[in-house]
């Protein structure tokens, strides 16, 4: 028996899943949060610059989670791509020149959106076919894993003084580092979850009834999601003058969300995975609105801790969901929600950058979301 024959344990195939989502959405979403306060302090760029390359991202997000399905590679293959892609788009910032910022940022986006997809992908096939479908909760907290990793990386080094230059260096390095399991374990699945189960399925299909309420209601959660996810950190350093505190709002939303995936992965069973996407809807805009009410040190960190604790619950019932109702057409569907999700975000950022936290209109929305789903 070859090493591509011998079946990989479970545990490993997930997290180097988690890995591979902690490098593309920790970091190459992501990692311009936590470097933003500092980027402003040094006079790099301002908030409505800020938003611009926040908005590029999510914008080649949008572009590429409608074509990952389409590509004419396995899901494994265009992972490892799409990872080598992050880690140099993401020390590329280091690059002194303003001008090139925007087309690094979309591109960066295009690729966490690829492996994103390609991830849910061959990672979730893999993990069917070896029984292990139970650890999906595993990978999907890599997500916030990484934006934690990325925050504290970023607050021991503006701590220590390091330049934002140097940091985006540091940050790509790490993204390639985390990237490495997920490198191995590709190579060494065996022919069936590499070729055929792990394989991009055609786009041609489209989105049909059972799956247009599920489309609607991820984008809706992109829309109420993106105010904190760019700003929050921001917003903090209003309210709180000393960086060591400030810094810590990124971190604690990403270690929310990884703990959260873990401990709800088990609810997330037939029907209970549209109640827990409902529920986890209301929260986030709870998390959005406390502070438009009253912006202080503790309603941020409650925003950190309702945002964080519960994006990536619906990002792992959504897919789950999706996976459940078309199985057949898996990284087709993963990536119209994920746009519908891009959409969203590109949505509310431009309509709300100037004005963080003031106008978003998610509780309201998510109120009618598990009937949507439904449809």
């Amino acid at each position: 028996m070859t090493a591509q024959e011998r079946p990989i344990n479970p545990a490993l195939l997930a997290l180097a899943g988690a890995l591979s989502l902690a490098a593309a959405m920790g970091i190459g979403r992501f990692a311009f949060t936590p470097l933003l306060p500092l980027m402003l302090d040094e006079n790099l760029l301002d908030v409505e610059r800020g938003g611009w390359l926040a908005a590029a991202n999510y914008a080649g997000y949008l572009a590429r989670a409608l074509t990952a399905a389409r590509m004419p590679l396995r899901a494994g293959a265009l992972a490892v791509l799409a990872l080598l892609a992050t880690a140099a788009l993401t020390a590329a910032m280091a690059w002194p020149l303003a001008a090139v910022w925007l087309p690094l940022r979309f591109l960066a986006g295009a690729a966490s959106a690829w492996v994103f997809v390609a991830t849910s992908v061959w990672c979730l096939g893999a993990l069917a076919q070896q029984g292990g479908s139970r650890t999906s909760g595993w990978v999907y907290a890599g997500a916030g894993s990484g934006i934690a990793i990325a925050g504290l990386h970023c607050l021991l080094a503006v701590a220590a003084g390091v330049r934002s230059v140097a940091l985006w260096m540091q940050l790509g390095g790490l993204a390639l580092l985390l990237a490495l399991p997920a490198f191995w374990v590709i190579a060494r699945l065996p022919p069936p979850m590499g070729a055929a189960a792990s394989r991009t399925e055609g786009g041609g299909s489209r989105v049909g009834g059972a799956t247009r309420g599920l489309v609607v209601c991820y984008g809706i959660m992109g829309f109420g999601y993106i105010l904190p996810a760019t700003f929050l950190p921001v917003l903090a350093r209003t309210v709180v003058d000393d960086p060591r505190v400030f810094s810590l709002a990124w971190p604690i939303f990403g270690v929310t969300a990884a703990l959260s995936t873990l401990l709800v992965a088990r609810l997330l069973q037939g029907a209970k995975r549209l109640k827990t996407w409902a529920t986890c809807q209301l929260l986030m805009g709870l998390g959005v609105l406390l502070p438009a009410l009253r912006a202080n040190r503790w309603t941020i960190a409650a925003s950190a801790l309702l945002v964080g604790g519960t994006f990536m619950v619906i990002t792992l019932a959504g897919v789950q969901e999706v996976r459940a109702r078309a199985p057949t057409r898996a990284a087709h569907l993963v990536g119209r929600i994920t746009a519908a999700f891009a959409l969203g975000q590109i949505a509310g950022l431009r309509g709300h950058a100037s004005t963080p936290f003031r106008r978003s209109g998610t509780p309201m929305l998510a109120m009618r979301c598990e009937r949507t789903a439904r449809l």
